[in-house]
C-alpha cells in the first residue's frame, strides 16, 4: 500500500483546481490528482469567455440583475454580489500570470503597459444586457488552462499525479469493505483512495484539506458538449462520503452543438449569437421571436426548449445557426478555431448556416458549499462545476462558470489557510488500507459497457430537456436495477477506471432523477410538462439531498 501525505489534496485540474493549487502552494505541500492528462478538463473546452464588468456602459448592478434573472428565483443574492464584485480582480490576476485576452486595439497589446481594463475586447452572449465577455478569440478556456498549467508544472510545492482517478473520499470514521464507506454526522474528510491508471495500484492520499474540483457530469447523458472525463466524480464521491448535494435537477443543455456524425462533443459557442448569428429552421425562417422577446439572445434554457419544440414539430434532425450574413473576415478573425473546425466537417460558416442541436452542457447543482467553498463535511471543499454555490440558481448565465471558479478558488484558498491552522491533526489515525480481499479481475466487462450505455440513453430520453412524471418514474425504476447490479459487481471485482466512472455516473443519474421527481413545478432548466408553471409559493427553495447512514 502506497500512502502519500500532503497538506492539501486537490482532485481535478480545471481552472478551479489549478488556481486553488497555485494560491495554496506557498502555505504548504499540494498534491494535484487528475484522472487523465492535466489539460483534460472542461476548462480547456470553454470557448466563449469569462463574464466580468469592464465596459463603460456596464455596472456590477447590471451583471447582478442579469445573473438573478437567469437563475429564475433560486440564486443566492449574497453569492451573486460577491462573485460579480470580485470578478475584475480575478481577471487582472490572470493577465498578470500571462493570459492573453483579446484587446480592442491590436497595437495596444504590443505596448509595455497596456491599459487592459479599457482595452479589453468585450463580447456579448445570451442573457447579458451589456458586452462583458472577456475572451481569447474562441479558445478562452484553453488559453487560461495553458497559463495555469505552466505555472503549476514549474512550482516545486505542487506534486502532480496525472492518470490517477479518485475512487472515494476517506473520512475519520471510515470502515472499509471493498471501498464502501460508513460515516457519522461528526465526520471529517482526511484524503482519498486513488487508482493509478498506469499500474492499476490503489494509493492512499492523506491530507489536512481536500478539494473536489472534478468538473461536471455531462457524460451522464447520451449527447453532451463535455469531454469524456466529465462523469460527475466529485459529486458522487462527496455524496457517498456524507456531504450534502443540492439542485441536481438543473442540468443546462447548450442549445447549439454541431450536428454531424463525426462531430463528437463539438460545441458552437453562444458568442456566435452574441455577434449576430440567428437560429433558423430548415426553410431558413427565424423562429426565436416566437419564444422570447430577446430572440436569439434569450437564456440557454429558453433557447434549448425552443429548439427541442421546433424539432418535435417538424421531425427534422436539426435546426440551423446562421452567421453567414456577417463579414467573412470578421467571422474568421473573431472565431478562428470554430471556422477551421467546421471546415473539417464540410461546413463553411462564412457562406452557409450550421446544423445544430442541444446537448447536455453544464451542471448547475452539485456539492453544496458556503461562500468560502466549504462543504458540510469538515475539511472538504468543493469549487467549480462540482459545487453548488448558489450563484447559478435554476439556470447558469452564459460565461459565469469560469468567473465563479476563479472567485471561489480565491475565497476557498484564503479560508483553507485559516482552517488548516485551527485543526488538530495529531490525533488523526491512519486510514485503513484499501481492501481487495476476495476480489478478482473482471471477466464480464460487458456489464460496464451495457449499463453505461443504458444509463445515458434513458437519462436523455426520460430526464432531458423536457420531463414528465411518467418519464421520471421509468428512469427511477431503471436506475434502481442498475445500481444493484453495479454494487454486486463492485464487491466482486477489482476496481478499474471504467468501473469507477460507471459507479459515479449511476450515482449522479440517481441524484438527478430524485431531485427532478421532487420538484413539482417548471423553473429554469427543469421543465415538467405536468407542472408547466413556476410556483414560488411552494418551490422557491433549493432541493437538498444528504445520504442517510446506518450505525
Amino acid at each position: 500500500m502506497t500512502q502519500i501525505n500532503t497538506d492539501f489534496l486537490i482532485i481535478g485540474s480545471g481552472v478551479a483546481g489549478l488556481t486553488f493549487a497555485l494560491k495554496l502552494a506557498k502555505f504548504g505541500n499540494v498534491a494535484l490528482v487528475t484522472k487523465k492528462g492535466i489539460m483534460d478538463s472542461n476548462t480547456s473546452h470553454a470557448q466563449g469567455g469569462i463574464a466580468s464588468v469592464f465596459g463603460e456602459l456596464d455596472s456590477f448592478d447590471l451583471h447582478i440583475q442579469d445573473t438573478l434573472a437567469s437563475g429564475d428565483g433560486l440564486c443566492n443574492r449574497d453569492v451573486v454580489e460577491m462573485v460579480v464584485k470580485n470578478g475584475p480582480g480575478r481577471i487582472r490576476e490572470l493577465i498578470d500570470l500571462g493570459v492573453h485576452f483579446n484587446l480592442r486595439d491590436k497595437k495596444q497589446s504590443d505596448s509595455e503597459s497596456p491599459d487592459f481594463d479599457a482595452e479589453l475586447d468585450l463580447g456579448r452572449e445570451g442573457g447579458h444586457s451589456q458586452k462583458r465577455i472577456v475572451h481569447a478569440h474562441d479558445m478562452t478556456g484553453r488559453e487560461v488552462e495553458r497559463v495555469l498549467v505552466d505555472h503549476v508544472k514549474n512550482n516545486d510545492r505542487i506534486a502532480l499525479f496525472e492518470n490517477h482517478i479518485a475512487i472515494d473520499l476517506i473520512t475519520i470514521s471510515t470502515r472499509m469493505k471493498r471501498g464502501i464507506i460508513t460515516t457519522t454526522h461528526e465526520d471529517y474528510c482526511c484524503g482519498a483512495y486513488v487508482l493509478d491508471r498506469e499500474t492499476n495500484h490503489v494509493k492512499t492520499f492523506c491530507a489536512k484539506i481536500t478539494l473536489l474540483a472534478t468538473g461536471g457530469a455531462g457524460k451522464v447523458y447520451l449527447y453532451t458538449s463535455n469531454p469524456d472525463v466529465a462523469t460527475g466524480d466529485g459529486i458522487a464521491m462527496g455524496y457517498r462520503a456524507g456531504a450534502t448535494v443540492a439542485n441536481l435537477e438543473f442540468v443546462q443543455f447548450h442549445p447549439t452543438c454541431l450536428y454531424h456524425p463525426d462531430a463528437k462533443n463539438f460545441l458552437i459557442s453562444e458568442a456566435l449569437r452574441g455577434e449576430g448569428a440567428v437560429l433558423v429552421d430548415a426553410s431558413g425562417s427565424p423562429f426565436m421571436e416566437k419564444y422570447d422577446a430577446q430572440k436569439d439572445l434569450a437564456c440557454r434554457d429558453v433557447v434549448a426548449r425552443a429548439i427541442d419544440t421546433e424539432l418535435k414539430k417538424s421531425g427534422a434532425d436539426s435546426v440551423f445557426l446562421d452567421i453567414s450574413h456577417k463579414n467573412s473576415d470578421f467571422i474568421k478573425e473573431r472565431f478562428p478555431n470554430l471556422y477551421k473546425k467546421c471546415l473539417t466537417f464540410g461546413f463553411d460558416m462564412t457562406k452557409e448556416p450550421l446544423p445544430v442541436v442541444p446537448a447536455a452542457h453544464y451542471m448547475c447543482g452539485g456539492v453544496a458549499t458556503d461562500m468560502f467553498g466549504r462543504t458540510d463535511l469538515h475539511r472538504l471543499y468543493a469549487i467549480g462545476e462540482t459545487a453548488c454555490t448558489g450563484l447559478h440558481g435554476a439556470n447558469r448565465l452564459a460565461s459565469n462558470s469560469l468567473i465563479e471558479a476563479l472567485v471561489y478558488s480565491h475565497m476557498a484558498a484564503q479560508q483553507a489557510v485559516k482552517d488548516i491552522d485551527t485543526f488538530d491533526f495529531t490525533s488523526t489515525p491512519d486510514p485503513p488500507p484499501w481492501d481487495e480481499v476476495g476480489t478478482t479481475d473482471s471477466d464480464e466487462v460487458i456489464m460496464v459497457s451495457q449499463n453505461w450505455d443504458e444509463i445515458r440513453r434513458f437519462m436523455w430520453n426520460y430526464v432531458g430537456i423536457v420531463r414528465s412524471n411518467k418519464r421520471l418514474e421509468r428512469a427511477e425504476r431503471r436506475i434502481e436495477i442498475i445500481q444493484k447490479e453495479i454494487r454486486e459487481y463492485y464487491w466482486d471485482f477489482r476496481v478499474s477506471p471504467d468501473l469507477i466512472e460507471l459507479r459515479n455516473i449511476a450515482m449522479v443519474a440517481e441524484l438527478i432523477i430524485k431531485c427532478a421527481g421532487h420538484r413539482k413545478e417548471s423553473r429554469g432548466l427543469h421543465h415538467n410538462i405536468e407542472y408547466p408553471y413556476r410556483d414560488d409559493m411552494r418551490w422557491q427553495k433549493d432541493t437538498i439531498l444528504r445520504r442517510s447512514f446506518m450505525g
